[in-house]
């Protein structure tokens, strides 16, 4: 039998040996119909944010009231600033609330999404009672809170009474104020964190709890070693969130108990309130503003860095 003729292929040179998604790639041009979409925004952004800060940042080197003209005073309101009592106290207030809002309302959101993350009746319903005051105004949950822990007939005392209890100054005590704004604060954000687990503990892959419970792993143990690190990067996401939000916090410090009694809940927004309209000085004021944003920068980049950390988990 004749063997067959061997025909030798062409040999095509390779110019590029870079694989196919690295080598280049004709560039694209768009022209200016991006920046037409992305305008409104940007002027939004322009004029309700970026002005406002600069604004603030020339404000906060004079010595300038809330009507009529100013003096340049150079560094005099910093240096104000970090000479003041109350500054350090509204500092001290700021974070004996952040840390009594953060935890609570983040641990408690844990636990209800572990909770309500398992087939019960009226689980649905369950759920948007607890998102509730995520979507009502701050104001609206503060006149609430305000009728629950009223002194002379609000629930918490009458609830007290019946205990044998006797009656608490929720609101007008300087001890009792802070703990009374920190429950109406984790009463109206645990929604948010439960919701957020929620949705972390729905991309949970099951087959990593099943093949746990057939090692014969227990709740807990499936817990702690598999759902708790999968939740890492939530947990630290939701609490560089509430932080933002606990320092950002106004609406229900001002209707409960507007930074009193004496500056017992007076927090570092409510201090900017006070010296701007009520002390009348705008550059003091803005002053704070400018250390208050650049604290809230500072999280918000450590914010963008957990983002990506998960995501790159993921």
């Amino acid at each position: 039998m004749p063997l067959p003729e061997l025909v030798a292929e062409p040999v095509v040179p390779v110019t590029d040996r870079r694989p196919a998604a690295h080598r280049a790639r004709p560039r694209r041009r768009h022209g200016a119909t991006p920046w037409l979409f992305i305008a409104p925004s940007l002027l939004l952004f322009a004029v309700f944010a970026f002005l406002p800060i600069a604004i603030s940042v020339v404000l906060s080197f004079q010595d300038v009231a809330v009507f009529g003209g100013g003096r340049f005073a150079g560094v005099d309101n910093y240096t104000e600033l970090v000479t003041t009592l109350l500054f350090w106290t509204t500092v001290q207030n700021t974070l004996v609330f952040t840390i009594g809002t953060v935890p609570t309302s983040t641990a408690i959101g844990l636990l209800l999404a572990v909770l309500l993350n398992r087939h019960l009746p009226g689980r649905g319903l369950i759920r948007s009672l607890y998102f509730l005051p995520m979507v009502i105004s701050g104001v609206a949950v503060s006149l609430v809170m305000a009728w629950i822990f009223n002194a002379d007939n609000g629930i918490a005392n009458a609830a007290l009474e019946e205990l044998g209890l006797p009656r608490v100054g929720w609101l007008s005590s300087p001890n009792w104020a802070m703990i009374t704004l920190v429950l109406a604060v984790v009463w109206g954000r645990i929604g948010f964190c439960m919701v957020t687990y929620l949705a972390a503990l729905q991309n949970i892959n099951p087959a990593l709890l099943e093949a746990a419970e057939i090692d014969g792993a227990g709740p807990w143990s499936r817990f702690a070693r598999i759902v708790w690190p999968l939740l890492a990067p939530t947990t630290s996401l939701l609490v560089v969130l509430n932080v933002v939000f606990s320092i950002q916090a106004f609406d229900v410090i001002y209707v409960l108990t507007g930074g009193g009694p004496g500056f017992a809940t007076t927090v570092l927004v409510q201090y900017v309130f006070r010296a701007a309209f009520t002390d009348g000085r705008m550059g003091y004021a803005s002053a704070i503003g400018v250390v208050l944003v650049l604290a809230l920068l500072a999280l918000t980049l450590l914010r963008n860095r957990l983002a990506r950390r998960s995501e790159d988990l993921a």
